[in-house]
């Protein structure tokens, strides 16, 4: 392998985590209801599709955003020709207004100060090479999302020092945790330039606080650093405490136009609360100098202007927008509660959460010993004999073995079924064989009276959506 580079042979993109393993498992082997029922069950993506039936609604009733046409005329020639990287102002206007609305209103967002990006993932990277060079280092709570090693690190050359957050206080964060992580920084002669945050939490499916947001902004501004806000998940809050943005909180502190606020960037896309990851959507909101860096950067990973047309029409439109995020969130409390009682069933408890696609799952009590030893040893159990793809704390950088990342949101309501009996059947051990061969049975049979109802819906093209 002498030809590659150095970046192409590193091991540094994190694809031996057990978050990506799982993946490659659950790959070989996909759960189909009809075509693979002992397949492994996607559990570890944290994809929304609770609610493509309101965007397909809304594309049959708007086929002129759909056919890209305007006024009953084609615009396809317009918009197959170079853009420029700034993007379509209407589409920039459209999000700044979705941005402000998802926030209740309570703030409002320049559509000159968005830089858009292919989803949040180019974001967070373009981020990192804006305000950091290699060898420079982030804070970042733990436990977070397991991607993070590759998004920040991989081609920037940053580097991610943890916040140590603990169960004992429910993962908060706390003044002595950030004063640690500083320090251990310090220690390992890494530059800290900032801290990233994801708020609402990914893995824990919580929002975070306005004490929180305070200790963040006065440890940032205290230290001179970058706060990195990634807010991809702030349509999904289900229930109180309601979603704080940072950006709230600098205008509580009349702090909009400080110092402070000119480090504090927000991530944002429509992968999570639209549902719509393949659209590779994201935007950056941040200051003139780093909008205008970022805006060169992009030309890298830029939305397709067919994209850009299409949503700025359905973002535009107030009625819909205000349903759709009301209703999906109903659809996801009522999803997450599904899964939070059948675990409870089985004698399994989560952290209590407000918002995501995911519940934080303790089965500290599951483990044979309290080590990441014992943990993976569980999770290859689950994921082998059980066939759920999950992703354990230890891929999260949680200090604590024993807890898991649990996705609810991204198959039906029948699969979920499916995926608590399987862990029912698990837990409960040996004597659950008689029923667990009952219950194939039952669901065989099950199959076999839906099947026509099946055939009916895929000829209308109305197959709920397959998982990934």
């Amino acid at each position: 392998m002498g030809t590659l580079s150095k970046k192409a042979t590193c091991n540094t993109h994190g694809q031996d985590s057990s978050y990506f393993l799982g993946w490659e498992e659950y790959e070989k082997n996909p759960y189909d209801e009809f075509k693979n029922p002992d397949g492994i069950i996607q559990m570890g993506l944290a994809e929304n599709q609770l609610s493509f039936d309101l965007i397909e609604s809304w594309l049959a009733k708007n086929p002129e955003a759909a056919n890209f046409e305007r006024e009953g005329q084609s615009i396809f020639r317009e918009l197959a020709l170079f853009q420029d990287y700034h993007g379509l102002p209407s589409f920039k206007n459209a999000m700044a207004d979705f941005m402000s609305e998802n926030r209740g209103n309570r703030v409002c967002f320049d559509p000159r100060k968005l830089v858009l990006t292919a989803g949040a993932t180019s974001a967070n990277e373009t981020l990192m090479f804006c305000l950091a060079d290699p060898g420079d280092a982030f804070l970042l709570p733990t436990p977070y999302y397991p991607g993070f090693d590759r998004d920040l690190k991989w081609r920037t050359g940053v580097e991610i020092v943890p916040i140590q957050c603990t169960s004992a206080n429910g993962f908060r964060i706390t003044k002595s945790a950030l004063e640690e992580a500083y320090k251990q920084a310090l220690k390992l002669n890494l530059k800290v330039k900032g801290v990233l945050i994801t708020n609402p939490s990914n893995p824990l499916g919580t929002t975070i606080t306005r004490t929180e947001l305070n200790r963040l902004l006065d440890f940032v501004s205290r230290k001179n650093l970058h706060l990195i806000s990634d807010e991809i998940y702030s349509g999904t809050v289900f229930t109180s405490p309601s979603f704080i943005s940072v950006m709230e909180v600098l205008k509580e502190k009349k702090l909009e136009n400080s110092d402070v606020s000119k480090r504090v960037h927000i991530v944002y896309s429509l992968s999570k609360d639209l549902g719509l990851p393949g659209f590779r959507v994201g935007v950056i909101y941040s200051n003139d100098i780093v909008v205008s860096a970022a805006t060169k950067m992009s030309s890298f990973g830029l939305i397709s202007s067919q994209t850009q047309y299409l949503l700025s029409a359905l973002l535009s439109d107030k009625n819909f927008t205000k349903n759709y995020l009301k209703e999906n969130q109903t659809r996801l409390k009522n999803r997450h509660n599904k899964l939070v009682s059948g675990l409870e069933d089985v004698g399994i408890e989560c952290l209590r959460s407000n918002a995501g696609l995911f519940c934080w799952v303790d089965m500290r009590h599951l483990l044979s010993s309290n080590t990441f030893e014992a943990e993976i040893e569980l999770w290859k159990k689950i994921v082998y004999e059980v066939k759920l793809n999950v992703s354990p704390g230890s891929s999260c950088h949680c200090n604590e073995p024993g807890w898991f990342r649990v996705c609810f949101a991204n198959m039906s309501e029948e699969t979920l079924n499916v995926a608590l009996n399987r862990l029912k059947m698990f837990i409960d051990g040996p004597s659950s064989t008689t029923r667990s061969q009952s219950e194939h049975q039952r669901l065989k049979s099950l199959r076999k009276m839906r099947v026509s109802n099946w055939v009916f819906r895929l000829s209308f093209q109305d197959r709920e959506p397959e998982e990934r």
